[in-house]
């Protein structure tokens, strides 16, 4: 997203370390900002199933961008790109601290409370109830560490594809440690969510963000080493000490209609991109009703199959890369998006009993019931048992009785396995035996929406090319917009769970086919150049102009 700039090289001990800590850098703006969504399902399910509360932590991440879009480009050209840089992870580490800190405060401090009524699944049945959730303290000190975290991404992503470029000293070399630099970045955004499902494990009412706290300390570590390598090599700082004139044109990039128009296409591009696999996330986590209906460690699974769309993205970009000598970015686009609008519309409409096994890398059926059981007080030769002859009633003695008040006015008796710390977990005795005699599986529509990645792989690339075709001087401009158009990454996810929460997830997806449904007509024709009359050239601004 930021042009190459070429340099002398530097002493070639400091800059291998150098270039190890940028290369954690880029691994960590994806990192970073992946931790938000599979975060969100611990919310969502504290607040009843509400996704919407739950992918605020999302949102505030990327509502950064809009804010820090442009200033970062002007701190590059005031302090440098090392200053930069180590702003970026001092307040990297500020925003995972806070985060962390909801973890222990204000848990027990409610700033507001509501009802919303549910379908409480009790022994296989649908029961309307009405619940009470209260937004607590903790959760908005989560937000606020989101939003810093939001910052510091913005601004290390404007700054590490020109710095690893410097490091490397421009040219081949530079290029070949960007490449290496962006795996690693889809390295970190696959491995993510499956990190974090793996700590989730199961859902439940007792999930806190504690139990991901692990990942929030080692981002800190990271950010504080290379924050100390980066403060002792010595960096070129070509974008430092230019000409303080500047030109005055009597254009700019508002003046290009297909670069408004991309402006908007790239709002769009990167709420799709967040949006597949955030919901996706949500739908399958989600243990009641309106989730997938997966057995097992669903947060597990979940995570693995997210981590499958942005592994499809790395691959994407690759094919793209190799073919992009003999295929055209107007054409690229115009093919990714029918096929991606194609892939959602499946994905909608596909039954939810239409299933696909998950394979025993992913989720070990047996591995995770002993567990379960074993957390529950049942001895091992009693699970032996159950695994060999499942049966509610072996299960029964080691669950937590509820009574449910619901809708109709009856109240239902509710039995829940025990969790290690005597809580009520959500696994019924009914879903264990299903889990013993059945194997797990996900909704067929999962498998559409993570092979959709492959299509929102190379979407950023083509319409930022076709966007600034032609802008010349403008180009430079143009870009600052496009990073603060990266809020879209907060805004569509968070209007597609206010969809989810009202009429389905898979409903929500509608509006990811509309957005698409613009790109695809961008790309047909609204990225055609119909402001070649404007001069873009440096040399048309004359000596009268500079200030």
């Amino acid at each position: 997203m930021t042009a190459s700039i070429t340099a002398p090289a530097q002493n070639k001990g400091g800059n291998t370390v150098a270039i190890i800590a940028m290369f954690f850098l880029f691994a960590m703006v994806a990192f970073v900002t992946n931790l938000a969504a599979p975060i969100g399902t611990i919310w969502g399910y504290q607040f009843e199933g509400n996704s919407f509360l739950g992918m605020l932590g999302n949102m505030m991440n990327f509502l950064a961008y809009l804010f820090m879009g442009i200033p970062a480009g002007r701190m590059i050209a005031k302090i440098g790109y090392k200053k930069t840089a180590l702003w970026a992870m001092a307040i990297g580490i500020i925003g995972l601290f806070v985060q962390w800190l909801s973890s222990i405060v204000g848990s027990e401090s409610t700033v507001y409370q509501s009802y919303v009524e549910v379908r409480e699944n009790i022994e296989g049945l649908e029961i309307p109830v009405q619940k009470t959730f209260g937004v607590t303290v903790s959760f908005i000190v989560y937000l606020v560490g989101a939003f810093i975290c939001g910052f510091c991404v913005c601004m290390l992503n404007t700054v590490v594809n020109p710095l690893l470029n410097l490091l490397g000293g421009g040219g081949n070399r530079g290029n070949r440690l960007l490449q290496t630099g962006g795996a690693l970045n889809s390295l970190a955004a696959t491995l993510t969510p499956f990190f974090v499902g793996a700590l989730i494990g199961q859902l439940t009412r007792y999930s806190q963000m504690s139990d991901v706290s692990i990942l929030l300390w080692i981002a800190m570590g990271i950010f504080a080493v290379a924050f100390g390598i980066i403060s002792f090599v010595k960096i070129p700082e070509p974008e430092m000490n230019k000409s303080a004139k500047k030109a005055k044109n009597a254009h700019s990039a508002w003046s290009f209609r297909h670069t408004v128009l991309g402006v908007i296409a790239i709002f769009f591009y990167v709420g799709i991109e967040v949006g597949i696999p955030g919901t996706l996330n949500f739908y399958l986590s989600d243990q009641k009703a309106t989730g997938a209906g997966v057995l097992g460690d669903a947060s597990a699974i979940a995570g693995a199959v997210v981590a499958l769309y942005w592994l499809l993205m790395l691959v994407g970009r690759s094919v793209s890369g190799a073919i992009s000598g003999k295929v055209g970015t107007k054409t690229q686009l115009v093919s990714v998006t029918s096929v991606a609008i194609i892939l959602l519309g499946a994905a909608i409409f596909s039954s939810k009993e239409s299933r696909i096994s998950v394979p025993k890398i992913v989720y070990d059926k047996e591995a995770s019931i002993t567990k379960q059981l074993a957390d529950a007080g049942m001895p091992q030769n009693e699970i032996a048992d159950f695994i060999k002859a499942p049966t509610k009633e072996k299960v029964m003695p080691y669950t937590v009785t509820q009574q449910i008040p619901a809708r109709d006015g009856m109240t239902y008796v509710k039995h829940t396995l025990r969790d290690a710390q005597g809580n009520p977990s959500s696994r019924q005795p009914f879903e264990m035996v299903a889990m013993a005699t059945s194997e797990s599986g996900v909704p067929i529509s999962a498998l559409f929406l993570v092979l959709a990645g492959l299509c929102t792989s190379v979407m950023w690339g083509s319409i930022f090319n076709l966007a600034v075709d032609g802008l010349g001087k403008y180009t430079a401009q143009a870009s600052g917009i496009f990073m603060m158009m990266v809020v879209g990454g907060g805004i569509i996810p968070l209007l597609q769970q206010l969809i989810a929460n009202g009429s389905g997830y898979m409903n929500s997806y509608w509006l990811l086919i509309g957005a698409l449904g613009y790109i695809f007509i961008y790309a047909i024709w609204g990225c055609l150049n119909v402001n070649k009359d404007i001069p873009v050239g440096i040399e048309d601004v004359t000596e009268e102009q500079l200030v």
